[in-house]
């Protein structure tokens, strides 16, 4: 009511300072200026000074306050009338506002008013649609990050009561396995590091030639490609330089390369290829398989978040490749992307070239 009663006065108070200089220029031209001619076209016709004068106050004075009154009277009217139109929404936006910041994010507010208000209205509406989003994504984060870390912690857990219990023996295979699912943990807490945006000590920016290191990678993935039969292509010439932070592509590689031998069937195929474009460089790597559903496909991305029967949690991972994938991409400057169809998945990035 603060808000709405301190616009409405101010309004009316301005308006009645605007109708009040108008009057008093009006009053100084028709009262002063007004009444002396006509004072002296009366005396020119030989009347007294006076009766002209008597004659004046009588007829356009006395008109002169009535109009004064209703102009007063209308403008007040309609100070109020356009104060209240402006209030109301703005009234409607900081009593929304209180509510979100009491924690309820589903309040909008009507887009009424003038059309800066609506424009205020809008934009309030839109910061809360993102507020949801966010907090949304924050709850289904936090959810899915628990399941992460539960199921290596269950593992642990199971093999120690065991080992205590001395159903399993103290052997290396043992430990071996403890020893996985502790590297899982910290490739987990690593993964979350990156893309909660801790930057610890990262190196700068330098000249990285994306060919060479897209063959490297194709190198490191070829023994797990062939052994299910999966056949390689790699297209990446020399020469295609980008400022970037050489370690942090690898780790992309090496993400895009680890979904295509998890979801490309045994005997299948994987492309990879690097090429300069007008925009800049383009590495795309490819693999046959079942198709992203389109519903799903603008969603890969997203953490945690993983396709529907085939790309599900039984082909191992945490569902976070992807999301690391586009955090680094875009911090260098660059883009990713995705398609799918009956032939090919397809997933690739892009960076300015340097120079």
């Amino acid at each position: 009511m603060k808000i709405g009663g301190g616009i409405a006065a101010r309004i009316a108070i301005a308006s009645l300072a605007v109708a009040g200089i108008a009057v008093a220029v009006v009053a100084v031209g028709v009262l002063r200026v007004g009444g002396e001619s006509f004072a002296a076209l009366m005396m020119a016709a030989g009347d007294s000074a006076d009766h002209a004068r008597a004659m004046f106050d009588s007829s356009v004075t006395v008109v002169f306050g009535v109009a004064l009154a209703i102009a007063a009277v209308v403008a007040l009217v309609l100070a109020a009338v356009f104060a209240r139109m402006v209030a109301r929404p703005i009234q409607h936006v900081a009593g929304a506002a209180e509510r979100i910041a009491a924690g309820d994010l589903t309040t909008r507010v009507p887009e009424e008013g003038p059309t800066e208000v609506r424009a205020l209205a809008a934009a309030y509406n839109t910061m809360a649609d993102r507020l949801e989003e966010q907090e949304l994504m924050r709850r289904e984060f936090v959810v899915n990050a628990s399941h992460e870390l539960r199921t290596p912690l269950t593992n642990l857990q199971g093999y120690l009561e065991a080992l205590r219990d001395g159903v399993l023996p103290p052997d290396p295979a043992t430990f071996d396995s403890l020893r996985e699912e502790v590297d899982r943990l910290g490739r987990l807490a690593s993964s979350l590091d990156v893309l909660a945006g801790a930057e610890g000590e990262r190196p700068r920016p330098a000249p990285v030639d994306l060919g060479s290191l897209v063959r490297g990678a194709a190198d490191l993935a070829a023994p797990a490609l062939a052994r299910r039969s999966i056949a390689l292509a790699v297209e990446a010439p020399d020469g295609l330089v980008v400022d970037a932070r050489g370690d942090e592509l690898v780790q992309v590689m090496a993400n895009l390369l680890q979904n295509a031998v998890r979801y490309t069937p045994a005997g299948g195929s994987v492309r990879i290829e690097a090429v300069r474009t007008p925009d800049g460089v383009v590495v795309r790597v490819a693999n046959t398989g079942v198709p992203i559903p389109a519903d799903d496909l603008p969603r890969v991305w997203e953490r945690f978040y993983r396709v529907e029967k085939s790309r599900d949690r039984e082909r191992g991972g945490a569902g976070i490749g992807l999301a690391i994938v586009k955090r680094l991409i875009e911090d260098s400057g660059g883009f990713v992307g995705a398609a799918s169809d009956e032939a090919w998945t397809t997933f690739w990035f892009r960076l300015p070239a340097r120079g």
